[in-house]
């Protein structure tokens, strides 16, 4: 089983872990294309203008661009999952899962970082900001992560599936899936809901860790709380699972 995700916007500050370096990161074999990636983005920290930083991070606050500002590869790091803090991973609630449960979350979950690209849940990661879809000056991070990691990805997916895909729409430019994969759809008075799209994916990895889904039986046969399978679809290698947010 691997479940793909998608990063937050927001995330938690400072670190109790070393800075990264090459064993910070799953698929060791592709570090040194993710340190090129991290070193334009450290080059343009120091080189570009406030407006320029501000576009980047997404945020007008001077202080905080100063906060954002600091060499990236001197910052300490925490385990990625416990990095983020949007919706979607306020819900999981990783810190009050059990050890089980925490442990099928770091060896089964990837997340695709707007800076680091594709990144397993238990790898380190130090604060950062980068809004996103903004480039890198001129150069686009989710191009990069395509062409050099998709083969890797290609290969892991064929050996670790079923595969379940709780990323939005967006991270496709990063990696789009080959292999026959599921995925997930929220309705609400049957119409689609941004918001509570991202509270139930993170409600959905929490019940899936708490019982240890392995396979598409297990995970069909969930019962969650509010929520109704109301439609399977298939698309080509694509099983889309409809629910209907019921209150």
């Amino acid at each position: 089983m691997t479940i793909l995700f998608a990063p937050s916007e927001g995330k938690k500050s400072g670190g109790t872990l070393p800075p990264i370096d090459k064993d910070a990161f799953c698929f060791p074999n592709l570090y040194s294309y993710r340190e090129e990636v991290i070193k334009k983005y450290n080059n343009f920290l120091h080189n570009a203008s406030n407006e320029e930083l501000k576009k980047l991070f997404g945020v007008k606050d001077e202080k905080l661009i100063e906060h954002y500002k600091t060499d990236i590869f001197a910052l300490n790091s925490i385990k990625a999952v416990e990095r983020y803090d949007g919706v979607a991973y306020s819900y999981l609630g990783y810190e009050n899962l059990s050890e089980k449960a925490k442990q099928y979350i770091d060896n089964n979950l990837i997340i695709f970082s707007n800076l680091f690209g594709p990144i397993c849940a238990k790898d380190r990661v130090p604060e950062y900001k980068l809004k996103q879809a903004e480039k890198i000056g001129e150069f686009a991070p989710e191009k990069f992560y395509k062409e050099h990691f998709s083969s890797e990805l290609d290969l892991y997916l064929e050996k670790n599936g079923p595969i379940v895909d709780l990323r939005a729409g967006f991270y496709d430019k990063f990696y789009k899936i080959k292999a026959p994969y599921i995925t997930m759809k929220f309705l609400k008075n049957g119409k689609t809901v941004s918001h509570w799209a991202k509270a139930y994916r993170g409600i959905i990895l929490k019940e899936m860790a708490k019982y240890s889904i392995m396979d598409e039986h297990s995970l069909l046969a969930m019962d969650i709380e509010n929520l109704s399978i109301v439609e399977i679809k298939e698309i080509k290698n694509k099983k889309e699972i409809v629910y209907e947010i019921l209150s």
